[in-house]
């Protein structure tokens, strides 16, 4: 079996990713925002989608779930909490299911934070965080708080470092300046800057990334830090000795910035 990964530019900056078995040309469509370049897509290649993943509610990841459906009657996947269109199979972290057209499987996480039930798919080293985990970043308090966000990238921690990350926006050039006003001694920050300005400027996405490499510059997942914690206990003017806390006023700083 041949698993490929194509992501779908969609609006302004958002991914579609779209999981294809090149062996009998099936997919799954992760967070169709749009349904036309799905479309598109599909047709051009020849493919036939199989089901739906959504992250989350909103409209960016779900409004081109209707006319999908319309057009090829699959089942939706998505968080049994928030409003999906056309929800056929509602999920709770730790729930798992597999889609056998393309043969895989997949275990759900609990990722709430940017919304209160916001979902991340797991299929072997490959994690769909949708808005929670970005590469340099993470996502914005819309719902759920930063004790649940900053719960759900302690779990993401968990996984092995070569973990792919495949998230739904084109964030990194923006996160990574403030990664760097951050810490603005970390050269790994500068390195992987360099890196996506150049994929940037040949119109390619900065995207996957993978865990281990997200944990030598993404700020959020590096709240342990002592240099980080001073960094934002300066910016905030409180007293910072524990992830939790220099999670939140990260947040806060970041929204700011």
């Amino acid at each position: 079996m041949t698993i490929n990964l194509k992501p779908l530019p969609s609006l302004s900056d958002n991914y579609i990713w779209v999981i294809i078995n090149t062996i009998n040309s099936t997919a799954v469509i992760i967070d169709p925002g749009t349904a036309t370049v799905c479309v598109n897509f599909l047709e051009q290649q020849n493919i036939k989608p199989v089901a739906i993943l959504a992250t989350h509610c909103h409209w960016d990841h779900v409004d081109g779930i209707e006319q999908l459906i319309k057009k090829y009657d699959i089942p939706v996947y998505g968080p049994a909490t928030e409003f999906i269109p056309c929800l056929t199979t509602p999920l709770t972290g730790n729930d798992s299911f597999s889609i056998p057209e393309i043969k895989l499987d997949f275990q759900v996480m609990d990722l709430s934070g940017h919304t209160a039930g916001h979902i991340g798919y797991l299929t072997g080293n490959m994690l769909f965080t949708g808005d929670t985990l970005f590469s340099a970043g993470c996502g914005r308090l819309f719902g759920g708080t930063a004790k649940q966000l900053h719960a759900a990238l302690q779990r993401i921690k968990q996984l092995p470092a070569d973990t792919t990350i495949y998230c739904a926006h084109e964030y990194t050039l923006e996160n990574l300046r403030f990664a760097q006003a951050v810490e603005p001694d970390n050269p790994e920050i500068q390195r992987w800057m360099d890196e996506v300005k150049d994929l940037r400027g040949k119109n390619l996405p900065s995207l996957p990334s993978t865990l281990g490499n997200e944990m030598r510059y993404n700020p959020f997942l590096r709240t342990d830090r002592v240099n980080i914690m001073k960094a934002v206990a300066q910016y905030s003017g409180q007293n910072i000795d524990n992830s939790e806390d220099c999670f939140r006023y990260l947040r806060l700083w970041k929204d700011e910035f």
